[in-house]
């Protein structure tokens, strides 16, 4: 009964920024790396940022400088702070996390439904 919701998507103009967030709830043991994906239509999706249990935090190219994942373990919420937005960073952006759920189970992958954000140019 784990489950992920993204919010924070929406429509913005090139150069504006968005702060996405990912919310875990259900029965919950432990999440180790979260990470945040998007995919534009016709594009396969892409791995944009993640961020392990301890902090450690990786970033696509693309988005380097630009965005910053974060996360607040006491809320099991992980965030997505974009600024200098553009264009190309419109996709559905989704929310993993891989969760143990109970300390005698194997950790999973949970995902959210994704949220939409769309840079106007």
């Amino acid at each position: 009964q784990v489950q992920l919701v993204e919010s924070g998507g929406g429509l913005v103009q090139a150069g504006g920024s968005l702060r996405l967030s990912c919310a875990a709830s259900g029965s919950i043991f432990r999440i180790n790396a979260m990470a945040w994906y998007r995919q534009a239509p016709g594009k396969q999706r892409e791995l944009v940022a993640g961020i392990t249990s301890g902090g450690s935090t990786n970033y696509a190219d693309s988005v380097k400088g630009r965005f910053t994942i974060s996360r607040d373990n006491a809320k099991n919420t992980m965030y997505l702070q974009m600024n200098s937005l553009k264009p190309e960073d419109t996709a559905v952006y989704s929310c993993n996390a891989r969760i143990r759920r109970h300390v005698l189970e194997n950790e999973y992958d949970y995902w959210g439904q994704g949220t939409q954000v769309t840079v106007s140019s």
